[in-house]
């Protein structure tokens, strides 16, 4: 005689099933999420990191034609 309780629920199998996708695509929503924002926080630290080792090059390459003023 089998067991009852060992015997597959359909119905539990189909709810399983359908947790199981949902929350599958959730993962993968806020694993996207994640990954652009990290891309952007990347991009955002680049500039700033290249904007921080140029500034002093440009402002001095602005304008080279002024002369600095004498007598003061």
């Amino acid at each position: 005689m089998t067991n009852p309780w060992m015997t597959s629920n359909p119905f539990m199998s189909m709810w399983l099933s359908t947790a199981n996708q949902m929350m599958s695509t959730a993962h993968g929503m806020a694993a996207s999420k994640m990954q652009r924002q990290a891309s952007a926080m990347q991009a955002e630290f680049e500039k700033q990191v290249i904007d921080f080792w140029t500034d002093g090059w440009l402002q001095q390459m602005s304008n080279p034609l002024t002369k600095p003023r004498s007598g003061q």
